[in-house]
């Protein structure tokens, strides 16, 4: 442990160094710098606070508590793991941006305060951007640009809610607010800003539309903060909050309907994710004790074993260059360890027992049932079921087991393997041993997932969506894979950026031109003009009538002069 160092300062450090070096050195400071950074979260004991004076704010970088504590050492983890998976990329900007951006997630999670809250959350926006840009190919520009507009939405949300809510008298201080009301002043602008970030209904294109773009190792390090830091947030302004039931049901219930249809399996994984995020939003509507465990529990765990399966995906995109399942098949013979690898991440997100998902997931299933939310549990048990079908066994059979593709592929480099073995290791410890996780929480946990009733209940969900997915494929009732872009709500983004483009280059444009042409061209031509058939000398009436005028206004002076000056 570093005792006295503030974790955000290795980060900041080791992105500007990587920027500099190149090669061994480059990638040794890469890998030391969330080790340092994680020494020096260990050696921050819960209460220690970090404070500056900022522009007459004084801000708190780090106020540690259980929860800040357990996202920050959760995303120094992903930091890890990202690096060594991206040991083998020689791009300087994508590797100091995922420093940046790792390290803006710990600062967003450790402030003490919505000053340093917003500047982390503004860190986070910015740095993410970089990394989808700097994948070497020109359609990741508008991508990239698309993903941007998103986050400095959120951004401007954010800051209009914290102005709204310090002028009407509420406090900075994260440690002051609690839970916020939602009829508060500015607190419905908070609540959108996080919304927008967690990947909400309708404001959830950005993360299929910007994973799938991305380099296959930018792509792993986007998988692990942006949308886990709004978790974050969730969990700590808005748990109890019944809208929020409302919109995490729907966010597990419709992505299982693209993801079957999709073809390219980044994108079915993105999908996925929004299910996954719709589960924690669940939980942390609910708010009861029990259900924000779960929430965060499930945050911790789809970070590895989300960040599993993308890995897994860029492996094969690393070794093919092809992530669209009917591109794919067979491939388990050539990549036989990323197969198995990929298969743990498979039943991790499909809460199989003895891995990570189903210590977490059951917790969030668990608590609606205990709250009455039967309606609710049945939901997700949908939900749960179609988990399974797309990420649990599309992702690995159309990739390693369907159709022999004859593709050349073979096992990625050495430092991939690593990365996903360590993150497989960490799903299949945390499923067998939920005991280490759970000591961590914010609320004393007494629940325990591996009763016979639980696990019973989560083995027949699981053959059972199995047989169903087995009888649509024998039937050929399942949906075909089709190679085409499914847009889902992003239809209305584009097509309205589209009409919104054309309102600005032609009728708003021609009108601009037009205004300028008159002001800047036609008015000083004619004023020109006018001025210029004016004589040089004035008539001769004028020369006549100029002297009485002056005596005039000389007369009116002196009236005034006396009329001031007697009062």
């Amino acid at each position: 442990m570093i005792e006295g160092l503030y974790p955000v300062l290795p980060f900041i450090v080791g992105a500007l160094l990587c920027f500099v070096l190149s090669g061994i050195p480059r990638k040794i400071v890469a890998l030391a710098t969330p080790l340092i950074g994680l020494l020096a979260l260990l050696g921050l004991p819960e209460g220690t606070s970090f404070q500056i004076s900022f522009f007459g704010f004084d801000l708190i970088l780090a106020q540690v508590d259980k929860l800040s504590f357990l996202f920050a050492l959760l995303f120094h983890i992903a930091g890890i793991i990202g690096v060594i998976y991206a040991l083998h990329i020689k791009s300087r900007l994508e590797t100091s941006s995922a420093l940046l951006y790792a390290g803006s997630a710990v600062a967003t999670v450790l402030a003490g305060d919505l000053v340093t809250l917003f500047l982390g959350w503004e860190m986070l926006a910015l740095t993410s951007a970089f990394i989808v840009w700097a994948r070497e190919d020109n359609k990741v520009l508008p991508v990239g640009s698309r993903y941007l507009v998103f986050q400095v939405l959120s951004g401007l949300s954010l800051l209009a809610g914290l102005l709204i809510h310090h002028q009407s008298g509420g406090s900075l201080l994260i440690s002051d607010l609690g839970v916020l009301d939602l009829a508060s002043p500015g607190v419905p602008w908070i609540l959108l800003a996080f919304g927008i970030k967690a990947g909400f209904p309708m404001f959830h294109t950005w993360i299929v539309d910007t994973y799938p773009a991305a380099s296959a190792t930018g792509t792993v390090f986007l998988s692990a903060f942006t949308t886990k830091t709004a978790v974050y947030a969730l969990a700590r302004f808005f748990p109890g909050t019944e809208e929020l039931i409302t919109i995490g049901a729907v966010m597990t219930f419709f992505p299982i309907f693209f993801a079957v249809i999709e073809n390219d399996l980044r994108k079915v994984l993105s999908y996925s994710m929004i299910n996954q995020i719709g589960f924690m939003v669940v939980g942390i509507g609910i708010g009861t004790e029990m259900a924000v465990n779960g929430a965060v529990s499930h945050a911790f765990n789809d970070v590895l074993f989300k960040g599993l399966l993308f890995m897994s995906m860029g492996a094969v995109l690393h070794v093919t260059g092809k992530t669209r399942g009917t591109d794919l098949g067979g491939l388990w013979r050539k990549m036989p360890i990323t197969t198995v690898l990929c298969l743990v991440g498979a039943a991790s997100i499909s809460a199989v027992p003895l891995f990570s998902g189903f210590v977490s997931k059951s917790m969030i299933m668990a608590a609606a049932l205990h709250e009455g939310h039967t309606w609710l549990w049945f939901l997700l048990l949908f939900a749960s079921a179609g988990v399974l079908e797309h990420a649990g066994i599309k992702i690995p059979y159309f990739a390693f087991f369907a159709h022999d593709s004859k593709l050349e592929a073979k096992e990625p480099p050495v430092n991939m393997l690593v990365a996903m073995s360590i993150g497989a290791a960490l799903c299949i410890f945390i499923g067998c041993n939920p005991g280490w996780l759970y000591s961590m929480l914010p609320f004393t946990v007494s629940y325990e997932p591996f009763t016979t009733t639980h696990v019973l209940t989560q083995l027949q969900l699981l053959l059972f969506a199995s047989l169903s997915v087995v009888v649509l494929m024998k039937t050929g009732t399942y949906p075909p894979e089709l190679v085409r872009e499914n847009l889902d709500f992003d239809v209305i983004y584009r097509k309205g950026g589209r009409f919104l483009g054309w309102i600005v280059n032609n009728p708003i444009a021609h009108g601009t031109r037009t205004i300028s042409h008159f002001v800047l061209d036609e008015a000083p031509a004619k004023l020109l003009g006018l001025v210029q058939k004016i004589p040089a000398q004035p008539p001769v009436h004028w020369q006549m009538v100029l002297p009485g005028l002056l005596l005039l206004l000389a007369l009116l002076a002196f009236l005034f002069a006396n009329l001031f000056s007697s009062s």
